[in-house]
C-alpha cells in the first residue's frame, strides 16, 4: 500500500516558508533553496547573538576610556583603582555615566585615583 504524505507535507513546507519571508528570490519561494538557506541564517542569528554581547561590552570600554582620558586616567589603572576602593559598578553603568552624567564619573574617576 502506497502512503502518501500531501497534508503533512504541505504544512512542513508551509511552515517553513512562512520562517523564510523576507529572503530574496527564490530563497523565499522555492522549499529546497529556503530550507538551505534557513539552516545558515538560524546558525548566523545563534553565534551573532553572542557576538552581540561581545561587541557592547568593546563599546562599553571605548566609552570608559574616552571619558577616563578627559580625566587624565587611562583605563586600565581606572578599572585598577575601582577594584582598589572596592566600587562595583559593571561597565554597561559606567559607560552610561561617562556618557549622561559626566560629574558623577568624574567622583568615580577621583575615587579610583585616591584607591590607586
Amino acid at each position: 500500500m502506497r502512503v502518501k504524505t500531501g497534508i503533512v507535507r504541505r504544512r512542513r513546507h508551509k511552515k517553513l516558508l512562512k520562517q523564510a519571508r523576507g529572503f530574496f528570490s527564490g530563497r523565499r519561494k522555492h522549499f529546497r533553496k529556503a530550507k538551505e538557506q534557513l539552516e545558515r541564517s538560524l546558525v548566523y542569528a545563534y553565534r551573532d547573538r553572542r557576538n552581540k554581547k561581545r561587541d557592547f561590552r568593546r563599546l562599553w570600554i571605548t566609552r570608559i576610556n574616552a571619558a577616563c582620558r578627559l580625566n587624565g586616567m587611562s583605563y586600565s589603572k581606572f578599572i585598577h583603582g575601582l577594584n582598589k576602593a572596592g566600587i562595583e559598578l559593571d561597565r554597561k553603568i559606567l559607560a552610561d555615566m561617562a556618557m549622561n552624567d559626566a560629574a558623577a564619573f568624574t567622583k568615580v574617576v577621583d575615587a579610583a585615583k585616591v584607591a590607586k
